[in-house]
């Protein structure tokens, strides 16, 4: 297998690109197909990955592939490879995985879509650009993956097209993220302008290793500011268009617009965990300006502010997607606090984690709206625990990972992880603070969801007859139940085996760890903060109104503000009249001129042009044609009169040269004669 290992890794995101193009070619009428073959490629996929998950288990244990040549340039040769080392292994194993149950679930999900095979083939292109994104050892490469799945959130965002809302969510996700687009694409640029070489690693030539490192930590550019600093913080740009970052948040909440396996893969698994990725992978280059450089900096205060402000926005949304999708923003905000405050071994087992318990809870939102006849609103539900018992038991396990119930939950340790990693922090304590009241607020409004969705009596008007849903939907929720259970077994402060393993070290069991001071504060902490969410929450919502049109119980206590909360503060309207509308100006601007101004010249030009074209028509016809034609007809006159005299008789020939020579001799003796 050693000498194949290449192959191998190479197959792991080829084998769902190639089933996405196959699938492509198929008609809709062979939804079945495209079915099994995306969930066989990414199962193969899975085993591959797992594979190689296990090949780099022990410390050390890396394995880069030799780059391949894409192309050259005179001396210069461009090469891309793969590169398989904890983190990219960590991750693959992860895609796949929860993927493949995101694939499983859809058979059930999505039954009835005329479009069954379609949706296959864009959720088998998404899985495999994103694994060739964790998978690179080029941050070309990554950069060309990064672009594929754009492409493919596109397609899936928008895959009810017919339905307004769903084509302007696919539409802004793609504008939206293309702005983060560039900006890495000319931090790519700068980078490989002042490296030579856009391999991660490369034998100790690579983007990541100690000779590029120095060149960019001493290269200096506008303001004295490093060209690493500089790029590192394009790059961040670019990850926060991905991950949903503020100000570039926007277009996530609406990619709720998709089919709900869409949104499980796009907000736990793929898309949004690129972003985050692309940071933990470069983080070498973002902190060769020290703990407290500008790029940290940057990153732990860009994902202060999300985390806290998509929380406050998440406590007055009434769609249950949406509360979950604006979850999501938050989460990534904690992501970003753990990679700039130096906790990258944090943000990757959080991400981890965060991919387990929000699959599982989109997909048991999922399982909610399929049992309640596509019904999203939560003022519209309540008491559905009965009905829909064993989603119920699932979604529960999710809330509880995500609002981080202490000990067995995998989001406890993580953002105890994260927690730690800002309280250390040399920068300050502000990303700590925010980051304990975003996670308080998590704690609020996903138990706040939960009580609305599932307790208390049935909402006047609200569901009718809700049902369970089928087993294919069913499994892969107790699955990634399972998953976010378990994951937590390897992130305790006893044996954090997750986080020595990213770091390259390992670890052994020690429970004495938790009896030190500072794992203690953090855990009661963490303990306080989930006990005053749950509780607030509780006390708000344990009585919820029976109509389901009565104000929200937190709407009275807030007033204004639950507005101003409930339309994401604001921000697609300040989008709208700061940018949209003087842009809408300046085109309606130029619309106008080119209708008032341009026009109408280009028709007087065109007339002009069509009478010089009559005058040059009567010139060439009647002068030139004419003076030509008669030139031509006199030379044929000529040749006709030349052509008579050639008879083809000898007798005339020969009395013609006769007469010739006459003349001739004639002319000789006149002439002899004068002289």
């Amino acid at each position: 297998m050693a000498e194949n290992f290449h192959l191998l890794l190479w197959c792991v995101p080829l084998l769902p690109l190639l089933a996405g193009g196959i699938i492509a070619f198929l008609p809709d009428t062979r939804g079945r197909i495209a079915s099994k073959l995306a969930i066989a490629a990414l199962f193969v996929s899975c085993l591959l990955a797992l594979g190689a998950l296990v090949c780099v288990l022990a410390p050390g244990n890396e394995r880069i592939p030799a780059p391949l040549t894409w192309f050259s340039f005179g001396d210069v040769e461009l090469k891309i490879g793969l590169l398989l080392d904890p983190m990219s292994a960590a991750m693959a194993a992860m895609v796949t995985f929860v993927a493949l149950w995101i694939f499983i679930y859809s058979l059930g999900y999505m039954h009835d879509e005329k479009r069954f095979g379609r949706f296959f083939g864009f959720l088998s292109l998404f899985c495999g650009a994103m694994l060739m994104v964790v998978l690179s050892n080029s941050l070309l490469l990554l950069f060309m993956a990064w672009e594929l799945v754009g492409l493919a959130s596109y397609m899936l965002i928008g895959f009810y097209y017919e339905k307004p809302s769903a084509a302007a969510a696919a539409q802004k996700a793609f504008i939206t993220t293309r702005i983060g687009d560039m900006a890495f694409f000319l931090g790519m640029i700068w980078l490989y302008g002042h490296s030579g070489t856009l391999l991660f690693y490369d034998g100790g030539n690579g983007l990541l290793e100690s000779g590029a490192l120095s060149s960019l930590a001493g290269a200096t550019t506008i303001g004295g500011l490093t060209v690493s600093a500089a790029a590192s913080l394009l790059l961040l740009v670019g990850a926060m268009g991905k991950s949903g970052q503020v100000p570039l948040h926007t277009w996530l909440p609406d990619a709720m617009e998709g089919p709900t396996p869409v949104s499980a893969l796009i907000h736990a698994a793929t898309m949004v965990a690129a972003g985050v990725f692309l940071v933990a992978r470069t983080h070498p280059i973002f902190a060769l300006g020290g703990d407290t450089g500008i790029s940290l900096t940057a990153t732990a205060w860009v994902g202060s502010i999300t985390a806290l402000y998509a929380a406050l926005v998440a406590l007055a949304q009434t769609d249950i997607k949406r509360i979950l999708a604006y979850s999501t923003v938050s989460q990534l905000g904690f992501m970003m606090i753990a990679l700039g405050t130096g906790g990258v071994a944090a943000a990757m087992f959080h991400l981890i984690a965060h991919a387990f318990f929000k699959a599982l809870l989109f997909l048991s939102a999922g399982s909610v709206i399929h049992g309640c006849h596509g019904e999203q609103d939560i003022r519209k539900m309540g008491g559905l625990r009965a009905a829909m018992p064993k989603t119920f038991l699932t979604y529960a396990i999710g809330m509880m990972a995500l609002a981080g119930f202490p000990f067995v939950f995998s989001g406890f340790w993580s953002k105890e992880a994260i927690l730690h990693s800002a309280e250390y922090w040399p920068g300050g304590k502000g990303p700590f603070a925010i980051a304990a009241t975003a996670a308080l607020l998590t704690a609020f409004y996903m138990t706040r969801q939960a009580l609305l969705v599932f307790f208390g009596a049935p909402r006047k008007p609200g569901v009718h007859h809700p049902h369970e849903s089928p087993a294919v939907m069913l499994v892969p929720l107790m699955v990634l139940a399972a998953g976010a259970v378990l994951l937590s077994l390897v992130g305790t402060p006893a044996w954090p085996w997750f986080e020595k393993w990213i770091d390259g070290g390992s670890t052994g069991v020690n429970f004495a760890a938790f009896a030190k001071p500072a794992t203690l504060m953090l855990i009661g902490l963490s303990l306080v903060i989930v006990t005053l969410g749950v509780g607030l929450s509780y006390m708000i919502y344990r009585n919820p109104p029976d109509e389901s049109n009565a104000p929200d119980p937190l709407e009275a206590k807030l007033g204004g503000l639950w507005k101003f909360l409930g339309t994401g503060m604001g921000f697609d309207a300040l989008y709208e009249k700061a940018v949209i509308a003087p842009l809408a100006f300046v085109a309606g601007g130029i619309d106008a001129l080119e209708k008032q101004v341009f026009v109408p010249l280009m028709g007087l030009a065109e007339s002009l042009l069509k009478r010089c074209g009559i005058v040059t028509r009567a010139t060439d016809e009647q002068a030139i044609n004419g003076g030509f034609d008669g030139v031509c007809s006199g030379l044929q006159r000529s040749a006709d009169s030349s052509s008579q005299s050639q008879t083809g008789r000898p007798q005339g020939y020969l009395r013609s040269i006769g007469l010739g020579m006459t003349l001739l001799l004639v002319l000789y003796f006149w002439l002899s004669q004068r002289s």
